[in-house]
């Protein structure tokens, strides 16, 4: 029989995140989050939890966990706030992974413990201003002077960037021609504070405004060659790896959003009142909130598949893209459905529903649209590329 229930361990880390997530992340984040203020008093007790180093070898300084273990931590983060869940999520899939992957024993020894233990952040640099969807329009040149590289170029959206706590950005960057002609792309860590890597103003954003986006500028940065992430040349398939790791992570983000909302229309359907009885007694509202708790439930089964496979080494890039979409599409609907049901204080930003309702959107564009999921989806039904 196939059994979804979680493991003692996993169900332990679950009920952990569950309580941290309600006791200290609820009741602060909504300040910060109108601030449009970073919660690093948050960010530092994650560290402490070991939430970073989910996923890494105790060898590496982490806790010796799997990415399935991240997802049940994001998921339940996002059920009260998803401007901390992002904050995990890039900085392990997108800061801690790529080095973990592909970085040789030296980089690892340098980077790891610090990461894992959330002492730093790492940040990922792919996105750039003219070519989002299309990664493989890379711009941002790096060129080997001796035994440095240098980099020029610009990266836009780059989550984690720009913090005190930021350590290190991976970039790609093209490198060279491949003999047919193509871009040679490669991925490069740039320490923060690098002469010559320059962080901009942070952006001014419809949601996820308790975390840290920047744009990135690259003039005639030189970091040393022995920086170079992997193989050369072999960055285009380095980052397309960590983004189809990076969506089952998504994927439990979406879900954690979607399942707050029910969370938040139950406990207001119980309170409110209207024509003399409990909304909740009315059948519309009952309706609404069975569709919201199918979605979501859906979308939970699909990252469970992707996150199985993955751990399984069975390959899982069809599976990654179908939880990415069904649970961005899962967080939109839910997010307007209980907009809906809360009526005027749903479009209050000071109530979660609001929060959710301005955080569900960027779900079906960051870490892949929810275009280019279709197109992945269809692509490995064996469709015309």
């Amino acid at each position: 029989m196939v059994d979804h229930r979680l493991s003692e361990e996993h169900e332990a880390l679950r009920e952990s995140v569950q309580t941290f997530a309600r006791k200290e992340v609820a009741p602060v984040i909504g300040d910060y989050y109108e601030r449009e203020e970073f919660p690093y008093p948050l960010v530092q007790t994650m560290g402490r939890m070991g939430l970073f180093g989910l996923p890494v070898p105790e060898e590496h300084g982490g806790m010796g966990g799997d990415y399935f273990a991240l997802c049940l931590a994001l998921e339940e983060l996002a059920r009260v706030d998803s401007s901390v869940a992002i904050t995990l999520e890039a900085g392990v899939s997108l800061g801690v992974m790529p080095i973990y992957r592909f970085g040789d024993d030296e980089q690892r020894r340098t980077w790891l413990p610090r990461l894992a233990a959330g002492e730093i952040l790492g940040a990922f640099g792919l996105t750039e201003p003219g070519g989002g969807s299309d990664a493989g329009s890379t711009r941002t040149t790096a060129v080997l002077d001796g035994d440095q590289w240098v980099i020029n170029g610009s990266k836009a959206f780059i989550t984690n960037s720009g913090t005190d706590l930021t350590g290190l950005v991976t970039v790609t960057a093209v490198t060279g021609q491949k003999p047919g002609g193509g871009k040679e792309i490669s991925t490069i860590i740039v320490p923060a504070g690098t002469p010559g890597f320059t962080v901009a103003k942070k952006y001014s954003k419809v949601g996820w405004n308790a975390s840290d986006t920047h744009a990135l500028s690259f003039d005639d940065c030189r970091v040393p060659a022995a920086n170079l992430l992997g193989e050369r040349g072999r960055g285009y398939a380095q980052f397309l790896a960590t983004l189809t790791e990076g969506r089952v992570a998504i994927a439990a983000v979406g879900v954690g959003l979607a399942q707050g909302c029910v969370d938040e229309c139950l406990r207001y359907l119980g309170e409110r009142e209207a024509f003399g009885r409990k909304i909740g007694e009315y059948q519309a509202m009952q309706f609404k909130v069975a569709d919201m708790e199918l979605r979501a439930h859906t979308a939970r089964l699909a990252y469970y598949d992707a996150a199985s496979r993955m751990l399984c080494g069975e390959p899982y890039k069809k599976q990654a893209a179908i939880a990415k979409l069904a649970s961005s599409n899962a967080a939109m609907d839910n997010a307007r459905d209980a907009t809906q049901i809360f009526g005027g204080y749903g479009f209050m930003n000071e109530t979660p529903v609001g929060r959710f309702y301005r955080d569900a959107k960027i779900l079906e564009i960051g870490e892949g649209t929810s275009e280019v999921q279709r197109m992945l989806i269809a692509r490995e039904l064996g469709l015309p590329a």
